[in-house]
């Protein structure tokens, strides 16, 4: 629920911050031991899993790595001697041992799988409910393009990283103790001969790693910027045509998709760079192997069986670091990613309820604001000074020129924002110490933007109240003067709306949400510009289904069109923050002050008299 001009801001923030991000503000350097740690914790209500998970995998590595020694033991001790039935022996087995890697292999991978996924849910989940937490100021600083990256990109790396990599981690460093142990057990001087160029890999490996981490975080961010300006784009694709702007958008695209391209271009390029280095020094290495190996074997000092295995070998010792390599890129990018969603988790709603806040139980409907001073930005005033009493089921009409503060104190009575001093209260019970969503649950709110969701008129109406029954939803769009041209619809009230209702003209998206508020049943009901954006005709319409809710609740309307508010019990004139005049309709014409001068500008009767 959103003012005319609460869009306006969010606009203006989104623009900023788009800015904001390329400054990176979103992406310092942070603690990426602190970030795997609180990764780590959305695995513990999975010990179990992960136990079972650990135990196949090092069975799984143990049938890896016990191939390399029985091709060693079938050439020396087979092959060389021309057994063929301990060959045929030792050849099954080598296949029952492959065989075991494999199934192992793909019982912990599954079970990986099925942990990762619901550990996604559930960080998805606590990142979702807490946004819905947060405050409007929150969202009027944070492009919505953004904040959907950080719900699927983010998420997505995290997912890579959890479904592909913990178990090839395990197997990897596995692999690499299990080979450097066997090669050990084998030949001493061998596996003296296959370190040598460990250093220089661990090295490397050191050196580009160092980079990954930023390039990848840097790619995270650069996507959601993307994605914001896209979400940006799309949604306001019809003030894109109407000003013949798709040249524009496309540029402002394309500097944005050029920047992920080259930042993209720089990670993956820091990624990729350690597999051909490990790869080169690999191979080096079983040249230092089958070198040291001829010698050993030409001297008696060992078998041709022992060669195989360790050249066997020396290529699975090489391969986990190679995958380790890998992994730690992969890695990095799911930390900046958490690092992302982990910031939005720790983020605190600006509005909290004090730690006695009480329940707002039914309401009469009294209003007063006491001396009320607020202001969106720290020394920018834009309430000064309100005060006024409105009474249970009194029409306070609030106008004044654009940018006056009409919308804002529609804002801090719903607690969108909280007060910088003076006091709110209803039915004598200060806002501020009441809990917010029981104080929402006797507000309805109907704007002249109204935005619909995806589904069918009647949800759209039952969003006011979810519990509410078909028969009352009806009951609310008759009463709405709705119920004709539902009813008119191929489908009635089971017609699908589409994104934000743009199969239906505005007009109709009005009276559905007056339907919508009718069903909330409020004590207290806002009008914000509900009827500025329709014409003549359809106005009257609304005014009727209006003044039927209006009946026994606290109105406050804001109005530009001054002839909707003839009847209010009280206007107050704002202007600059500040009400400079307050009356009926009536005696305030006869002031012949500010709101005069606003009436006669719109309507004139005979002689230039205003008609009353």
């Amino acid at each position: 629920m959103m003012s005319k001009k609460t869009s306006k801001r969010r606009s203006s923030g989104f623009r900023g911050h788009r800015g904001h991000l390329g400054g990176g503000r979103i992406e310092q350097a942070k603690n990426p031991k602190n970030a795997l740690n609180r990764l780590l914790s959305y695995l513990k209500p999975f010990r179990l899993q992960l136990v079972v998970v650990v135990v196949l995998v090092v069975i799984s590595t143990l049938f890896s790595l016990s191939g390399p020694y029985l091709i060693g033991l079938a050439i020396d001790q087979f092959m060389v001697t021309g057994d063929i039935q301990g060959l045929l022996q030792i050849s099954l087995l080598m296949l029952g041992s492959y065989l075991g890697y494999a199934f192992t292999s793909m019982g912990s991978g599954w079970i990986m799988v099925a942990i990762a996924q619901r550990v996604l849910k559930n960080l998805r989940k606590e990142l979702f409910e807490h946004i819905q937490t947060l405050s409007l100021s929150f969202f009027d600083s944070r492009p919505s393009g953004d904040l959907m990256s950080r719900l699927t990109n983010d998420i997505d790396v995290i997912n890579q990283a959890l479904t592909q990599n913990i178990t090839r981690l395990i197997s990897s460093l596995l692999t690499a103790g299990g080979v450097l142990i066997i090669m050990f057990i084998l030949n001493f001087w061998l596996a003296l001969g296959s370190l040598l160029v460990f250093p220089i890999m661990v090295g490397i490996t050191a050196f580009v790693a160092k980079r990954t981490r930023s390039g990848f975080r840097s790619l995270q961010m650069n996507k959601g910027k993307l994605n914001a300006d896209m979400e940006e784009t799309l949604s306001g694709g019809r003030v894109v045509i109407a000003f013949d702007q798709q040249k524009a958008a496309i540029q402002s695209f394309d500097k944005i998709n050029y920047t992920v391209r080259d930042v993209g271009i720089t990670a993956m390029t820091y990624a990729l760079l350690i597999m051909p280095l490990i790869g080169i020094l690999s191979n080096l290495n079983i040249a230092v192997v089958a070198g040291l190996g001829g010698w050993l074997t030409l001297n008696g000092l060992a078998s041709v069986g022992l060669i195989a295995s360790f050249i066997s070998y020396s290529r699975r010792f090489a391969q986990p670091l190679r995958q380790i390599a890998d992994l730690y890129n992969s890695i990095q990018s799911a930390l900046a990613g958490s690092e992302r969603i982990f910031e939005i988790i720790d983020t605190e709603s600006e509005l909290q309820d004090v730690p006695d806040a009480v329940p707002l139980e039914h309401i009469n409907g009294e209003v007063i604001f006491d001396h009320v001073n607020f202001n969106y930005v720290s020394d920018v005033p834009i309430l000064k000074d309100i005060s006024f009493h409105a009474k249970p089921g009194q029409i306070i009409a609030l106008v004044g020129p654009t940018g006056a503060g009409k919308t804002t104190i529609v804002n801090v009575l719903t607690r969108f924002y909280d007060i910088q001093s003076g006091s709110i209260k209803i039915d004598g019970l200060d806002i501020s110490q009441v809990q917010k969503d029981t104080l929402r649950k006797h507000l309805g709110i109907v704007l002249q933007d109204v935005f619909l969701f995806s589904g069918t008129i009647m949800d759209n109406i039952k969003y006011g109240r979810l519990d509410a029954t078909d028969d009352e939803c009806i009951s609310a769009a008759k009463l709405a003067n709705a119920d004709d041209f539902i009813t008119r619809l191929p489908q009635g009230y089971k017609t699908p709306v589409s994104e934000r209702g743009s199969n239906l003209s505005q007009g109709q998206r009005q009276l559905l949400s007056i339907a919508r508020a009718i069903v909330a049943n409020p004590s207290i009901l806002i009008l914000d510009e509900a009827t500025s954006s329709v014409d003549t005709r359809t106005e009257i319409r609304i005014q009727e289904a209006l003044r039927r809710v209006m009946e026994g609740r606290t109105n406050f309307v804001i109005a530009h069109r001054l002839s909707t508010i003839r009847n209010a019990d009280q206007v107050l004139v704002i202007d600059d923050g500040r009400i400079i005049e307050r009356g009926t309709h009536k005696e305030l014409l006869k002031q012949k002050k500010f709101y005069y001068n606003l009436y006669m500008s719109q309507f004139k009767g005979i002689n230039n008299k205003p008609t009353t």
